[in-house]
Formats: structure tokens, sequence, C-alpha cells
């Protein structure tokens, strides 16, 4: 099983959709929060130790991400979707970009 976090700012939008489309796929455990205080779900250190596998949704993210828990992130493979804020929860237009940035990643056997 493959761990799988997304993450943006809000936790409202663009990671909650990577998590629910890719919690259907075989083999991989999903996750998402965000990383503004006033989050949905503000992202923790538990969680990112527990991922494999972290999607940031712009580069602000990976910064952010960096600077708040960068002692966690050793072994961690953090990947940039480069997906703006411009999409509403579970938009196609959302879903298929996810889709088409995430896949190559979560390749199962």
């Amino acid at each position: 099983m493959t761990h799988v976090l997304f993450v943006c700012s809000k936790n409202r939008l663009r990671s909650p959709t990577a998590e629910q489309v890719f919690s259907q796929w075989s083999g991989i455990e999903t996750d998402s929060a965000g990383l503004d205080h006033g989050a949905d779900l503000v992202l923790s250190s538990e969680q990112v130790e527990w991922a494999e596998l972290i999607f940031v949704m712009e580069a602000k993210h990976r910064q952010k991400l960096k600077k708040q828990f960068g002692a966690y992130l050793k072994a961690k493979k953090v990947i940039c979707l480069n997906i703006p804020d411009d999409y509403k929860f579970m938009q196609p237009e959302l879903i298929q970009l996810l889709e088409e940035k995430v896949s190559p990643y979560l390749a199962t056997d």
C-alpha cells in the first residue's frame, strides 16, 4: 500500500478532490490537508510522516511545506503539480488534470 498525501492551502477544493479521486485506486491510500491556519484540515507532522509521496498543488506550497515540516521531509518525494486555485471541488476539468499529472507517479503493478 502506497501512502499518498495531497496538500494545498485550505484543503477545500484541490487536495480533497485529489484525495477522493485517488482513494479509489488499488494499492493507494490517500489523505489530504491544507497549509493555512484556516484550512478545513490543517497539515500535521503525523500526516507528513505517514506519507511516502506528497503532492503539492503550487510551488508556494512546496516552500511552505519545507519551512514548516523540513525535518520530516528527508526521505520523502515531494512533487509540485502546478495546478492553480481555479477549480471547484470535484470539477471534471480538475479531475482530468489531476489524473494526467498524478497517474505517472502512481503506477501500480
